[in-house]
């Protein structure tokens, strides 16, 4: 004889996940307004316009992108933390340039610890047990 079902649902996504989907918003937000200023520069530009201008949809896309994974993130979607990532760990580059060629060090510093710390919120073991559903009433353990 099977007990009551719980109907219950969960609360929302562990505040990890939330935490880190607002920080991979704000970092495509940042893809957003850098996209902007290129728009805004392109015509003092030492490249052709086109390419500029096409640099700028580029990271306007990816800007997009990750303000929807965020917000993912934040409305508690688990589809949303797989991209958001790998979006960590792309911007490990960035980071590196940041900090080494550009010598960009306090930028590079302030981008690495908000790269690190979104990351570390995202593979956190309660993070990991709500991606795959491990928080629902009904979960096998």
């Amino acid at each position: 004889m099977l007990g009551p079902v719980s109907t219950e649902q969960p609360a929302g996504p562990p505040p990890q996940v939330r935490w880190a989907g607002v920080s991979v918003a704000v970092q495509g937000v940042a893809g957003l307004v850098f996209a902007v200023l290129l728009v805004a520069r392109s015509g003092s530009a030492d490249l052709p316009v086109g390419f500029v201008l096409g640099e700028a949809a580029y990271f306007a896309v990816i800007g997009s992108a990750l303000v929807a994974v965020g917000v993912g993130l934040v409305r508690g979607r688990r589809w949303a933390r797989t991209p958001a990532i790998v979006a960590q760990l792309l911007l490990l580059p960035v980071v590196y340039s940041l900090i080494g060629p550009s010598r960009q060090l306090a930028l590079g510093l302030a981008t690495g610890a908000l790269v690190f710390v979104t990351f570390m919120l995202l593979i956190s073991e309660r993070s990991r047990e709500w991606s795959m559903g491990l928080d629902l009433p009904d979960a096998p353990r």
